[in-house]
């Protein structure tokens, strides 16, 4: 499945929820967005039971700087609701797929505990 072109409206309802979503933010003019496009795309194909989405920079400014999306191409990935990887910069392929098997691998019910005990002994703020 091919990757799905997101906006800042549809941002929140693709990244919330049950699975694992990659997204991708990129322009038409970045070099580096251009060479991990197909790089993202072909792993869309490989693994149709994740969601790969992008945002075009240029097009969704507000969601980018909400973001502090600074240097792209970056990649976000969320896992059942939970940010677990940022980075900017193009990856090559066995660099993704490694990642992506990695986030597949994640003990979710142990990270969310650990942020669960984060947010409890956080101070809360005035």
């Amino acid at each position: 499945m091919a990757p799905k072109d997101i906006t800042g409206a549809e941002f929140n309802q693709t990244v919330r929820g049950e699975g694992i979503t990659l997204v991708d933010f990129w322009a038409s003019w970045c070099g580096p967005c251009r060479r991990f496009a197909p790089v993202f795309e072909k792993a869309a194909e490989n693994n149709p039971d994740i969601t790969f989405a992008k945002v075009d920079t240029d097009a969704e400014r507000d969601l980018a700087g909400a973001l502090g999306i600074s240097s792209i191409p970056t990649l976000m990935v969320f896992r059942d609701d939970v940010l677990v990887y940022r980075e900017p910069g193009a990856l090559p392929a066995s660099a993704l797929d490694s990642l992506i098997t990695q986030v597949r691998e994640l003990d979710m019910d142990e990270i969310k505990r650990k942020i669960a005990e984060e947010e409890a002994a956080a101070p809360a703020e005035a």
